[in-house]
């Protein structure tokens, strides 16, 4: 219900209030001149601000908080460079629903679209806020923001989640005027689901021998319905990034890519759940002959994307209920598969102890972490690694920057996850080469004692661009070597702890002492140059000889 009282507030006054009344109580941002009236607002309202070092910190700050609560979170940035800088992150957002606001400012009223060179100003922000955002808008004056604000939230929770954006013209943050509070509008119904869709889902699945599942972080919603689908129908489930922990990876049905891919040949059904079927549709280069695919998500464009045999635009939880009541409608039964399938996992697993040394290292990783640890990644020869080697238990407890796959993503992510869940373990896996694109937030996280673990995996290379310069292109390798700081002395200076190991059983030693002892550590693992296996063979296998593509 919306509130109708009418109070004097400045712009700046009214946002901060918007977001009360919306449950923020953290906001990630980097103060400017044009924001001064929203940061005292946000002071005098006692929402506590991180302030990051860089823009791009905030708003993957933002991103990682959203992405372990699936709560909206809030990032506030200058216009113009302030905007472009957080603009990766942005693109992380939206390429991972993540719901995230970005707040910014805009020239002075009197200077909108007047191309004066006024500070910070840029050709039509609003205009590129919102090829880059779900949604956004203006803030033309105070007495607007509250209704705006609530449009924002709303937006971003509705159907595909995603983020939104508002910017105010500088003099409107400190402009006090009447303004009428506003209470969070609605949540937006998701689409009703298709009976007859649900109808021919269920026969497509009874005519099915060999389903497998794949789902992303549109599944979040629906783990335990997925499960007792996966149960009931004897499919493995299977999660390339966003969707890992939807089914537990020591579920006997929950597989990584790895172990999916050896049933991958007799599949004749593929099923996806809140996916944009990645690795399905175009990683996995080859499709089983006779192969259908049957689809649930929110977004309808998926179905014009992929035009599946059949397609359930709805909600994943929604639509999977009643598939599981549908499909007791026809007393389906299915032969028992979970032989063959335990034996697909257990010849993936040792196959994959080939890729080292990064598997040694993420073993050690996954033994002295608890189930409830979460886990960032960054493009890395580590990082490539985990998405299949890296056994994940719980749903949100593997983080990735997506199909986006941004270098530097990774450190400034962890810390948002850790501020959304202070009481657990938060551990960034880092290459040498990204972790230098957030590196300052070393800062942050030591002053406002943020305890995240960052990982960095010196092999003093971009390391798979220079595998590809070798391969590819006859051993030409063109700005991919790397000279590093030592960033466990990088580390010190900073205030924070630092150790550098060379083995799994000193990175063992070291993890062990970080989490006892808390506070932010960088472990550096020095691996040298060219030592470590491709992983690619697991992520992007070729096809065999004649299948069809």
């Amino acid at each position: 219900m919306r509130d109708m009282q009418i109070t004097q507030m400045t712009g700046g006054d009214a946002l901060a209030d918007s977001l009360r009344r919306h449950q923020i109580d953290t906001v990630f941002g980097l103060p400017g001149a044009q924001l001064y009236g929203l940061f005292d607002a946000l002071h005098r309202t006692n929402i506590r601000v991180i302030g990051a070092r860089h823009e791009q910190g905030s708003g993957y700050m933002a991103f990682g908080y959203a992405r372990a609560t699936g709560r909206p979170a809030v990032y506030s940035v200058v216009p113009g460079p302030g905007v472009l800088n957080a603009g990766a992150a942005a693109l992380t957002s939206l390429g991972c629903n993540a719901p995230v606001l970005c707040l910014t400012g805009q020239t002075p009223t009197s200077f909108l679209g007047q191309g004066h060179g006024h500070l910070h100003e840029m050709p039509d922000q609003l205009g590129t806020l919102r090829s880059i955002f779900k949604w956004g808008q203006r803030i033309e004056h105070p007495s607007t923001a509250p209704e705006l604000v609530a449009q924002a939230f709303q937006q971003m929770l509705a159907g595909r989640m995603g983020p939104a954006a508002l910017e105010m013209p500088w003099d409107m943050f400190v402009k006090p005027t009447a303004v009428r509070s506003c209470d969070p509008f609605p949540a937006l119904p998701p689409p009703p689901v298709d009976v007859d869709a649900i109808e021919k889902a269920a026969k497509l699945i009874q005519e099915s021998r060999n389903p497998m599942i794949f789902v992303g972080g549109g599944a979040f919603g629906a783990c335990e319905e997925i499960r007792e689908l996966a149960e009931r129908i004897q499919a493995p489930v299977v999660a390339h990034r966003s969707g890992r922990g939807v089914v537990s990876n020591a579920h006997p049905l929950g597989l990584t890519l790895a172990s999916a891919y050896k049933l991958w040949p007799e599949t004749d059904l593929v099923i996806g759940i809140g996916s944009r079927m990645e690795v399905p549709r175009w990683r996995w280069a080859w499709r089983p002959d006779g192969l259908k695919t049957l689809r649930i998500d929110i977004d309808p464009a998926e179905m014009r994307r992929a035009r599946p045999e059949v397609g359930v635009v709805a909600d994943a939880k929604e639509a999977t209920i009643e598939l599981l009541r549908a499909l007791t409608r026809l007393e389906y039964r299915r032969e028992d598969r979970m032989s063959r399938i335990q034996a697909a996992t257990e010849k993936a697993l040792a196959e994959i102890q080939e890729i080292q040394p990064q598997m040694a290292y993420l073993d050690v990783l996954r033994d002295v972490l608890p189930a409830n640890a979460i886990v960032t990644d960054e493009l890395s020869q580590v990082g490539f690694t985990s998405w299949f080697g890296f056994p994940i238990y719980e749903p949100r407890t593997f983080i990735s920057s997506g199909y986006q796959g941004n270098l530097g993503s990774g450190y400034p992510t962890a810390l948002g996850v850790k501020i959304a869940h202070p009481d657990r373990p938060v551990v960034a896996i880092c290459g040498d080469g990204g972790f230098m694109f957030g590196v300052q937030e070393l800062a942050t996280a030591v002053q406002y004692g943020i305890d995240v673990i960052a990982l960095v995996f010196n092999n003093s290379a971009y390391g798979n661009v220079r595998r590809d310069q070798i391969e590819g292109f006859a051993g030409r390798t063109i700005g991919s070597d790397l000279t590093n700081p030592d960033f466990a002395k990088l580390a010190h200076a900073f205030g924070a702890n630092g150790e550098q190991v060379a083995t799994p059983e000193a990175f063992r030693s070291a993890m062990k002492k970080a989490l006892d002892s808390g506070g932010p550590w960088v472990i550096e693992i020095k691996v040298p140059r060219d030592s470590e296996v491709s992983p690619w063979r697991f992520l992007a296998p070729p096809p065999p000889p004649g299948a069809m593509q």
